[in-house]
């Protein structure tokens, strides 16, 4: 549904993004995320015709956005980082607007706006000026004007930035729910947002992609480790260098506990390996109890700081974008 083939692009001499290659599956939602500055806003007005690329190639559909660009949008809703709102106006008008600028028929924008209001709980503000609204209903406007003429592409450039806690919430769910009927792509900085939404991520920094997964598949693809916690009961010192002899253990860190009867451990072991059974196993046959045994991953926040840290000693990118 989308497909970007080696986009770059450059203002001046300054290289905001280069070499980019992903493709986004009907009914996917991709996250793209990066710090600020890393490129994610210029790659979202290129694949929404915003902008050209200086080089490369971005479908939509199978239409070319620059060589069919008219084609291309029709296809796209988009939420830009600002959003384009005409604060004069009121609500329903301003979708009405819209619609029309979008080739709607009278017909099909009265149904269509009625199911907008509702999806994006807009319904006692439909005649409000958008200059009144807060700035957490001003973006669930821009949301109903990206999905007014039912695209079978969303793309949400920074979709919660700017506005309150409860609002990211609401907001979060509502792109969400779009996600289930729509393919989405999400921009975003901040981490939870795309972990929680999202069914795959790419890692963006200094306008080249790090990294390519699905959040939970992360943290293990890039340090090439797992990590189990693990928390038990019995003596300390015993325990350590017994748990340490499992086959498949790397290492040992104990995590203070406060307040607790037991001890808690996050054990390295070596990739592929599920050492859960041999170390549940283990603490039985000794005749502790245990009380806790989970895999872990580096979250999100750990891959994102390794992969954006000039100064530590990057892997090579973690998957060649499809």
């Amino acid at each position: 549904m989308i497909e970007a083939i080696d986009i770059t692009k450059y203002y001046g001499d300054f290289p905001a993004v280069t070499g980019l290659n992903f493709s986004v599956e009907q009914g996917e939602v991709l996250g793209f995320l990066g710090p600020n500055g890393a490129g994610k806003s210029t790659t979202m007005k290129i694949l929404t015709g915003f902008i050209p690329p200086s080089s490369g190639t971005a479908k939509i559909a199978g239409y070319d956005i620059v060589e069919q660009s008219l084609l291309a949008r029709r296809h796209i809703g988009y939420l830009p980082e600002t959003v384009p709102l005409y604060e004069d106006m009121v609500v329903s008008d301003y979708l009405s607007f819209m619609g029309q600028i979008r080739g709607m028929s009278s017909s099909q924008l009265k149904k269509r706006i009625d199911e907008v209001v509702e999806l994006c709980r807009l319904e006692e503000y439909r005649d409000t000026i958008i200059g009144k609204l807060s700035k957490g209903y001003r973006q669930r406007v821009g949301i109903s004007q990206a999905i007014l003429h039912e695209p079978d592409v969303l793309v949400l450039d920074e979709p919660t930035i700017g506005i309150d806690p409860i609002q990211v919430v609401e907001t979060r769910q509502l792109i969400k729910n779009l996600g289930e009927e729509h393919t989405l792509i999400l921009s975003s900085h901040i981490l939870p947002e795309v972990s929680m939404i999202c069914d795959r991520v790419i890692i963006i920094h200094e306008g080249q992609i790090v990294a390519v997964d699905d959040p939970s598949n992360l943290g293990t693809s890039l340090s090439g480790i797992e990590r189990v916690e693990i928390e038990v009961k019995g003596p300390n010192r015993e325990m350590l260098p017994v748990l340490e002899k499992v086959k498949g253990v790397q290492s040992i860190e104990r995590i203070p506990v406060t307040g607790g009867a037991y001890h808690r451990y996050h054990i390295t072991v070596d990739i592929g390996q599920d050492l859960r059974h041999d170390l549940a196993k283990t603490v039985v046959a000794n005749g502790w109890e245990l009380l806790k045994l989970q895999s872990l991953g580096m979250s999100l926040e750990e891959i994102f700081l390794r992969l954006t840290i000039e100064e530590e000693q990057l892997p090579s990118p973690l998957g060649e974008a499809s």
